[in-house]
């Protein structure tokens, strides 16, 4: 059984940075996309950002050029690294991997207040 293992959220200030990971554990076999959606409070899930298995990007406008995703195949780890936060970037951050299967992490919550 494979499960996504997320880390990295806590509280950050204003214009500080954060790096989350997500690592699928188990035999996935070969992944096609991995992904961070957040979840704000009130408001519907969003993609923050995807890359496909070639390599390329791509981001939602609100964190395009503040957010980088990467990530190290041999590892089967996603990494969200964000900086230059806002208080609306305040949210559960959640990975998705899509491989043969779908898969959704559990979330991890990412605060940014003074």
């Amino acid at each position: 059984q494979v499960h996504l293992v997320e880390s990295g959220g806590g509280l950050a200030q204003p214009g500080g940075s954060l790096r989350l990971s997500c690592a699928a554990s188990g035999s996935i076999g070969s992944i096609y996309t991995m992904a961070w959606y957040r979840q704000a409070p009130g408001k519907q899930r969003e993609l923050v950002a995807r890359i496909y298995r070639g390599g390329s990007t791509h981001y939602a406008d609100s964190v395009l050029g503040r957010f980088t995703i990467s990530s190290d195949n041999t590892k089967n780890t996603v990494y969200l690294q964000m900086n230059s936060l806002q208080p609306d970037d305040t949210a559960v951050y959640i990975c998705h991997v899509l491989a043969q299967d779908e898969l959704w992490g559990q979330g991890t919550l990412v605060t940014v207040s003074s």
